[in-house]
């Protein structure tokens, strides 16, 4: 009795070994419904572990990809993970799989912010990959600045808004004076200040206060605190003109 009560208790303990053997030798493929040992079972990384034998899944990558699809989803019922082009580069062929990381850049590029480097020399594709509103940027081919607003090459001193046609060689120094040397222009009659002390609340000649910081217009909110608001400048008028103007006039900055 004592023998027979002993190799009960070892089946018991053998039956689930057995169990989950049989488990990871065959499985049944929900495209194909057929029996496959477990060696031809696709894994999609640590997305999702839906039975898929490699056959079928490469057949349905290899069709997805020719209708030009760059996330190509589990095709599992209700299934939205993605497939892992990692765990699939082994059972594509390499066409397809370059074929599909090209999909994958282009869908990349429509669902972002972009633009092409606007000198001659270079005209490679920048994205805005931190989704802020970027204005001046260095491309990361040429290293020449450019404005990502304008699609041109960086317009120093100058707002997106002003016309390019009123910029001549002698502008474009100024500009590029004013943009090195810190100084901000006033919103009404556009002559440039540089603030040496004090608060950022300037008072220009023509009678008007702006905010050096951002050359917006000052006013007084619900708090009474002093707050600024950009407003764009009129652009109509000479950046050699308002240089020398401002220095003729000495601008103050009130503190």
């Amino acid at each position: 009795m004592g023998n027979t009560m002993q190799k009960s208790e070892e089946t018991k303990v053998e039956e689930p070994g057995l169990l989950r053997q049989e488990e990871d030798s065959n499985f049944t493929c929900e495209i194909c419904t057929e029996p496959m040992l477990a060696i031809r079972k696709f894994k999609n990384g640590s997305l999702c572990k839906h039975p898929f034998c490699l056959d079928c899944i490469a057949k349905y990558i290899e069709v997805t990809v020719e209708e030009s699809t760059g996330c190509i989803e589990c095709p599992g019922l209700n299934c939205k993970q993605p497939l892992d082009p990692l765990s699939c580069r082994r059972i594509i062929s390499k066409p397809i799989f370059e074929k599909w990381c090209d999909h994958l850049c282009d869908s990349t590029v429509l669902g972002s912010e972009s633009c092409y480097c606007p000198y001659r020399d270079c005209s490679v594709l920048v994205l805005n990959e931190c989704m802020d509103n970027l204005k001046k940027i260095k491309c990361p081919n040429c290293k020449k600045n450019f404005c990502f607003l304008c699609k041109i090459p960086w317009h120093a001193g100058y707002r997106c808004n002003e016309s390019r046609h009123l910029r001549d060689r002698n502008d474009i120094l100024v500009g590029e004076l004013i943009e090195e040397k810190r100084w901000t222009r006033c919103y009404n009659c556009g002559h440039s200040v540089e603030r040496v002390s004090g608060c950022r609340d300037i008072k220009c000649k023509c009678g008007v206060q702006f905010c050096h910081q951002c050359g917006g217009p000052f006013h007084f909110g619900p708090s009474k605190v002093m707050k600024a608001t950009k407003k764009p400048a009129d652009s109509s008028w000479s950046w050699r003109k308002v240089l020398v103007g401002s220095l003729d006039y000495g601008l103050q900055a009130e503190r």
